[in-house]
């Protein structure tokens, strides 16, 4: 075997060990967030209910819904659904954003036509990674958005909107919507005026 021919078996080895590496550390999401908020402190008592729309009723919500009140027990509050403080409304989105290859003649949208949204929709209108990308074509950013309204119980005044946008190529449903969930309440009660950018790990999946 030349020392040309030698090597390359090396360089797969190599390549493969970087890419299992890779996949070992943990990933850091990037939230695009913004947060309204009229509260000046965490309510007394710090409890609250869940109100699920209809879309959100079937059993595969259940997984979105505990990521939910996994954060907002973070955030300092506790789930009650016979005495809530607050009342919390939840939205999940997931699109594919088709991205514009400059190198084609397609015009302004590349070959997938105008408009911003790929597929999908708001959870019960579709959600998950849909269909397969045609070879040669760019790969689609995975787009997943959550967004978290809560009410006051007795007045049913609107206290806290905040929302939290992720786009990357690559995606992990629903553990994604867990780090979103948490940078959209990063600060409560009191967060950022205005729009910002939130970055939190995602740990790998357990072995």
């Amino acid at each position: 075997m030349t020392t040309r021919h030698r090597w390359i078996p090396l360089l797969v080895v190599g390549l493969a060990s970087a890419l299992l590496a890779g996949c070992s550390t943990t990933r850091v999401v990037e939230g695009q967030v913004q947060s309204f908020s009229t509260l000046a402190a965490v309510p007394t008592p710090a409890t609250y209910r869940i109100d699920r729309l209809p879309s959100q009723q079937a059993p595969s919500f259940d997984a979105i819904a505990t990521l939910a009140e996994q954060s907002l027990a973070r955030a300092g509050l506790l789930r009650d659904d016979t005495a809530p403080r607050l009342l919390v409304q939840l939205g999940v989105q997931a699109d594919a954003v088709p991205r514009y290859d400059p190198f084609r003649p397609y015009g302004p949208y590349g070959p997938y036509g105008p408009g911003p949204w790929g597929m999908g929709g708001w959870y019960g209108r579709g959600w998950g990674v849909h269909g397969m990308w045609r070879f040669g074509e760019p790969t689609p950013l995975h787009r997943r958005a959550i967004s978290i309204v809560m009410r006051d119980a007795a007045s049913q005044a609107v206290v806290y909107e905040t929302s939290a946008v992720h786009e990357d190529v690559w995606v992990s449903d629903p553990a994604v919507y867990g780090v979103l969930f948490d940078a959209a309440l990063n600060g409560f009660p009191k967060p950022p005026q205005g729009p910002r950018q939130v970055r939190l790990p995602l740990a790998p999946p357990a072995p």
